[in-house]
């Protein structure tokens, strides 16, 4: 195959990709915006009334969206908006039917991860959120209050769309913190938002007690950040195409050479390492595809704090791929800033021990772009991380279908 045709046929699968997604996320937000709106809406009610996020999922790729979901609401990149509480649980300590029987209390939100017979567990779960009182959130038909279902019939594409979906109620439950006056008489404890993030809302009004008003607002959020994603990912995936189709080769030959790959980030970045194993050990159902060798240098909690409390955080990633990695394989790598010291440490080492390099990063690339840290670097250029990390996500999803589709 000469270069040229090798070029168009990349160019195809990725537009064809990314028409997918588009065409899912139209019709998606366009039938559940109004729903969001007010899911919000009541999720800012519950948290109001001191209520918690519980998210649960029992597979590897359910744990990814548990893991996240529950640090964006902890810890929150918006300057200003305050920590809401949020406790993912995914059965590494136990059943997580059982988990939440202990945990629940009936202003709580459960938001479940998971296709409908996927696990006997997520029914149950759901089922006893309910019966306590507790609002719950599915994307498939759990029996959930609240059920978004994407119904796009690719999984990749779905996860994208549910990774939207959360942080918008991330993002947007905020707004009605702002509006104090809609909670009155619902308040736990006083409301300290800054509204620092006002900037990201600018056409939303200050009718403190106008829900229908708001509630259009917010409505007309979810759709403006729905077309914002849409010409992100194809920023992303389009600028980049040379980027992932040279990553995807290296990592096919590495792959077929008997090598693995090595995934690591921080916060939200870390569950898309997560989510890039899972997909390369457990492949999509319906896929064919064989499962690869790969290795999540985020998963282990006693390595990573055993590094940062002894070396320091700087260290946490640079140290393991000096125990796992080898000459051939691949490291990749997830960064919003593309200046986190742990993950620049952890790409440097892995050059000295000849390893091939990916970066995905966000905003201008950071020291990673300005210093050629990585073999192929692939851009999502936006400043806002819930976005960044959104296209991120179809990035790596497309990355993943490029190393078997080339194959064939």
């Amino acid at each position: 195959m000469t270069p040229s045709t090798k070029t168009d046929r990349l160019r195809d699968q990725v537009d064809r990709g990314l028409g997918r997604r588009r065409d899912a996320s139209g019709r998606f937000f366009s039938a559940r915006a109004e729903e969001i709106a007010s899911l919000c809406h009541t999720a800012a009610e519950r948290f109001a009334r001191g209520g918690r996020l519980l998210a649960v999922g029992c597979s590897a790729t359910a744990r990814s969206d548990v893991r996240h979901v529950a640090v964006e609401f902890v810890h929150p990149v918006i300057v200003g908006k305050r920590a809401l509480p949020a406790i993912g649980i995914t059965g590494q300590s136990g059943p997580v039917v059982d988990q939440l029987r202990l945990l629940l209390e009936p202003d709580d939100i459960v938001i479940a991860f998971g296709e409908a017979g996927e696990n006997a567990e997520l029914e149950s779960s759901v089922a006893l959120a309910r019966a306590r009182g507790c609002l719950t959130v599915a994307f498939a038909p759990l029996g959930a209050e609240w059920e978004l279902r994407p119904g796009s019939g690719d999984a990749f594409a779905e996860q994208e769309l549910v990774e939207t979906t959360y942080h918008l109620l991330w993002e947007l439950v905020h707004v009605f913190f702002e509006h104090r006056g809609l909670l009155e008489g619902r308040l736990a404890q006083p409301v300290h938002d800054a509204g620092a993030s006002s900037f990201l809302y600018p056409f939303l009004a200050e009718r403190e007690h106008d829900l229908d008003a708001v509630l259009a607002d917010v409505r007309a959020s979810v759709l403006m950040k729905a077309a914002e994603i849409d010409d992100l990912r194809e920023h992303t995936a389009g600028g980049g195409l040379d980027q992932l189709g040279n990553a995807a080769a290296a990592t096919r030959a590495a792959l077929g050479r008997g090598a693995k790959v090595l995934a690591l980030g921080n916060g939200g970045s870390a569950t898309d390492a997560m989510d890039l194993v899972a997909d390369l050990l457990t492949p999509p159902a319906g896929s064919g595809w064989a499962p690869r060798r790969a290795l999540d240098l985020t998963a282990d909690a006693a390595i990573l704090t055993a590094l940062g409390n002894d070396i320091g955080s700087d260290a946490i990633f640079s140290r393991q791929v000096i125990a796992y990695g080898a000459p051939g394989d691949v490291l990749v790598t997830f960064s919003t800033s593309g200046n986190s010291l742990s993950v620049l440490a952890a790409l440097e080492e892995a050059r000295r021990r000849g390893l091939h390099t990916v970066a995905f990063v966000g905003y201008d690339g950071g020291r990673i772009v300005a210093e050629s840290l990585a073999d192929e670097i692939v851009i999502a250029p936006s400043q806002h991380i819930p976005r960044i990390q959104e296209a991120q996500a179809t990035a790596y999803h497309l990355f993943r279908e490029l190393i078997e589709l080339e194959s064939q």
